[in-house]
This record gives structure tokens, sequence and C-alpha cells, in this order.
């Protein structure tokens, strides 16, 4: 279970983003994320994956404070940035390959692994040039490989559908549906989040209270 307890998040004297959030979610749920630009969504989200400090609060999963022991909770997290922040030496592959050895995963079958997700996100020969060659939606293409492979436990993901075309998006959200019957968490902010879709548990409306 993640849980925030009574979380605030200043960036400077006045300026409040949200103050007192108390909320959990289980494994399986799936969070959506909903609200203007600048409304929060990915400070939330930030705080969530580690990239960001809480001013005031905790945020533990599975009892243990994710900001005192990030290795610990993010061995298991698979994350999709609004920013595109990838290593532009490195090839697709060998991001992936980077990706899973840095958490103990890589075994003989990691380079079919590798192969069979790109081939779904229809990510071609390009695999295996240079990330810094990569239009924005390849990039954002590579970024969901790289957080799906783990097989993760949670999913942070902030915009990931900008860029894709929509046979791509089709198979992200079958994607997305593998994941939850995995029984992952998935928190999702999206301007296009409809909702009333069939994989959402709960809905967050931002700015938050």
């Amino acid at each position: 279970m993640l849980i925030l307890k009574d979380i605030k998040k200043q960036f400077s004297a006045g300026k409040t983003i949200f103050s007192g959030i108390n909320l959990s979610f289980d494994q399986g749920e799936f969070i959506g994320l909903i609200g203007p630009n600048g409304s929060g969504k990915t400070t939330f989200l930030r705080l969530i994956s580690v990239n960001s400090f809480p001013t005031e609060g905790e945020i533990t999963y599975n009892g243990i404070n994710i900001h005192k022991k990030p290795a610990h909770f993010l061995k298991d997290v698979g994350l999709v940035h609004d920013e595109e922040n990838l290593p532009l030496h490195l090839s697709a592959v060998e991001l992936m390959e980077w990706v899973l050895r840095n958490r103990n995963l890589w075994n003989e079958e990691s380079e079919n692994k590798i192969n069979e997700i790109f081939d779904k996100l229809e990510l071609g020969e390009d695999r295996y040039n240079q990330i810094g060659t990569y239009s924005t939606g390849m990039k954002k293409k590579t970024q969901i490989a790289a957080a799906f492979i783990i097989k993760p436990k949670v999913l942070i993901l902030d915009e990931p559908l900008r860029g894709l075309d929509e046979n791509t998006r089709e198979v992200f959200y079958e994607m997305l549906k593998k994941a939850k019957e995995d029984n992952t968490l998935i928190l999702m902010a999206s301007h296009t989040l409809n909702r009333d879709s069939e994989l959402l548990h709960k809905v967050i409306d931002f700015p938050l209270a």
C-alpha cells in the first residue's frame, strides 16, 4: 500500500502547491490525475517518484518511508516522465539493458524481452540508434518500454500519451490493462484521460484542496 500522510509541498514563501493531503492507494488500483496545467499533477507525481521531497509529511510504501529508503522503493517502480529525461548517447536497446541490469533482472531471456516490447510498440531498427536522434514519439515509446519491462509493482505515468500515434496509444492501453491484471498500482496524469474509463478505480481532481 502507498500512503501519503499530511503531505505539504511549498516551493517558496506564500507559494503552497498543496497541504494536508492524506491518501492511500492499493495494489491493482488505477488512479487518474486530472486538472489543468500548473495545477500540481506533476509535482504530486514527482513526490511519489522521489524526484522531489515533501515540505511536510511522509510517503510510505508497504510501511517504508520512500524518501528515506528510495532504492528499496524505486526498484519496483516503472516511471514515464512528462519531460524526455533520457540518456541521449545510448540506444534504446542499451537503455533497456541498463535498466534490467541495474535491478539485477538481466537473464538469458532479456534480449528477447527487449525486442518483444519494442516490436509491440513499433520501434523498428531505430532501437539500435542513439536516443538523441529520436523524434518525440520515439522517445516516449522508449520511456514506456523502460517503465514496463521490469514488470513494476508501481507505475507512475505523467502524460505518457504525448507524441504517440493512435495505434501506439491502443497498444499502450492494452499494456496498462495487463499491468492492472498483474496487480500493479498505476498512477497516471493525462489531459486525454477519460474519467469514465473502465480501467479507473479513482479520479483525483487538481488542484487539490
